[in-house]
């Protein structure tokens, strides 16, 4: 049996955060800590978090949901704050308006394991898209491989930072670096991925897709800043030869599926 943290960044989110904690509170997996880290939010968004926060004590479902609100230095700040409170063996980011695609989606997770397997160091799956109201839009573009390596994101970011849990112990070692304003999630799945392997731990495909993310992301509102950000991660990873021919691979790949 493993068990899971979901970290909630939030910041006025009031419009975005009941679909997720209603998500959460759907699972039937009972081994789950739900922090919701909120930035001293200035509308609804912490009264959402302490309704659920109650109701999820009055179920006594095995959930234990932690609600901290104050001022932080930005998203990744936070979800740093996470890695530190979490108290779980896996890490789920799940941002305001993401959800679980049902309410098995963790009892489906634990299930895949086989008798004696071991704990890898990463469990990743596939990712759909929502809109605002929470209705499917598309399958992500880039979806996960079968086998998966720190030098497969030369490719671009295969697995979504959602549908990408890591085990604690090694985030803990490679927590978000903060010279990245919107990339930040890119770098650290590389480096969770890298500390992986240099400790012999696995990375395993559970084969099932374990997010519904909402369209319009932090990095897709600030694209360009974005875009830039993530050739830095590739050059630092990569270097500069490798990234550049990946880079117009990307512009080719684009113009031919035009």
């Amino acid at each position: 049996m493993i068990s899971f943290t979901v970290v909630t960044c939030t910041y006025n989110a009031e419009g975005e955060l009941q679909r997720t904690v209603d998500s959460v509170l759907e699972q039937t997996f009972p081994f789950i800590e739900h922090l919701i880290l909120d930035g001293a939010s200035k509308d609804g968004t912490l009264q959402i978090a302490n309704e659920y926060k109650q109701l999820s004590d009055e179920l006594d479902n095995g959930h234990v949901v932690k609600v901290v609100s104050e001022p932080d230095n930005g998203l990744y700040d936070a979800m740093n704050k996470g890695i530190r409170m979490a108290t779980n063996e896996y890490l789920i980011f799940l941002n305001a308006g993401d959800g679980f695609p049902s309410p098995e989606t963790l009892d489906d997770v634990n299930a895949s394991f086989a008798d004696g397997e071991g704990h890898p160091g990463v469990l990743y799956g596939y990712a759909d898209i929502v809109n605002n109201d929470g209705s499917f839009l598309r399958h992500r573009r880039l979806q996960s491989p079968s086998r998966l390596s720190w030098r497969s994101f030369k490719q671009g970011m295969l697995v979504c930072h959602q549908s990408f849990y890591a085990r604690t112990d090694l985030a803990r070692l490679c927590p978000y670096d903060l010279q990245y304003r919107y990339s930040a999630d890119v770098d650290w799945c590389i480096r969770i991925m890298k500390e992986g392997e240099h400790k012999h731990l696995p990375l395993k495909n559970v084969g099932i897709v374990l997010v519904n993310y909402l369209e319009g992301g932090m990095s897709i509102q600030n694209h360009r800043a974005s875009l830039y950000e993530r050739f830095r991660v590739m050059r630092h990873h990569y270097g500069l030869f490798t990234t550049l021919i990946m880079h117009l691979w990307f512009i080719i790949r684009g113009v031919i599926k035009r």
